[in-house]
């Protein structure tokens, strides 16, 4: 399931002093304005009430993730006129807090090779605002970074090293929820950990295409995920399709699926298993040139 929501702007806070993540948080909302990060000092609590949730309250899988559920239950039945299964709705709610949740550890990766550790009790959504608040729990960081004088650095030797705490971070913070979510969802623990694998590929790869650096997002996720790095199943798996001018267009197999066809059957996501490459051809050459003409 693609995210496309642009929600509107909120009042950003100042972060943190010596912060080393509010510059990565800056920029992903340059790129991306329907998702705004602000950070918490040490002293105050989450935000609650007024659309906001908690996402170790979402862990916990009780009235919280019942009301986050309901707005998915209810928007699938305004926008296509028809009711989902409940185990749909669940993935729905479960993919729209994963995805931007993932960014909250791959963009300060990608931009500053810094790292940050989030537990749930951390992290506060605000979905229709787009808007998410977080407290970092310390952060790792390579031996070079300015950052590691930082309080909560914590150095690693290499990039394969800080791959690993990338993988560890998002597990960290993801298993939680996925324990609130998977009763819902009568889904496995692979398939799960397939649906994460997704949310982490997806969502940088859109972001990187955003930042004018796709290529080095697929790379670096490539890296990240190559296929061998449990819980995750699967691996990034990028390939590449030869459009009718010859241009050459990524694409990928999903390891999990979205069950967006249990709504619109012939409605698929350009990288679900269920779309042949005859028709990612025809849809990605179709998107590029939308792009470009509304680039002109």
């Amino acid at each position: 399931m693609t995210v496309t929501a642009v929600f509107p702007t909120p009042d950003v806070t100042s972060a943190p002093p010596g912060s080393a993540v509010a510059d990565a948080y800056a920029r992903l909302t340059e790129a991306f304005s329907g998702l705004r990060v602000t950070e918490r000092a040490a002293h105050e609590d989450p935000p609650g009430g007024a659309g906001w949730v908690r996402a170790e309250d979402l862990a916990a899988g009780g009235p919280a993730l019942d009301a986050f559920l309901a707005w998915d239950d209810a928007q699938v039945l305004r926008d296509y006129g028809r009711q989902a299964r409940p185990d749909v709705v669940a993935s729905f709610g479960l993919h729209r807090y994963a995805w931007p949740a993932c960014l909250l550890v791959t963009v300060p990766w990608f931009l500053h090779r810094r790292v940050p550790r989030l537990p749930v009790r951390e992290v506060a959504f605000h979905r229709t605002l787009g808007r998410m608040t977080v407290r970092v729990d310390g952060f790792a960081c390579l031996p070079d970074d300015p950052a590691a004088a930082l309080p909560g650095a914590r150095v690693v030797p290499d990039e394969e090293a800080l791959r690993g705490e990338v993988r560890a971070a998002v597990a960290q913070h993801l298993g939680p929820v996925l324990e609130g979510f998977g009763p819902r969802m009568r889904r496995g623990r692979r398939a799960l950990w397939g649906m994460v694998t997704d949310e982490v590929v997806e969502s940088l790869w859109y972001v990187g295409h955003l930042l004018g650096e796709e290529q080095r997002a697929m790379a670096e996720l490539e890296a990240l995920l190559p296929g061998s790095t449990a819980p995750y199943t699967g691996g990034a798996g990028f390939r590449t399709l030869c459009g009718p001018d010859g241009t050459e267009l990524p694409t990928r197999d999903r390891a999990s699926c979205c069950l967006f066809y249990t709504i619109r059957p012939d409605d698929t996501c350009v990288t679900c298993p269920r779309t042949g490459d005859a028709d990612r051809v025809a849809r990605l050459t179709a998107a590029a040139a939308t792009t470009a003409t509304a680039t002109a």
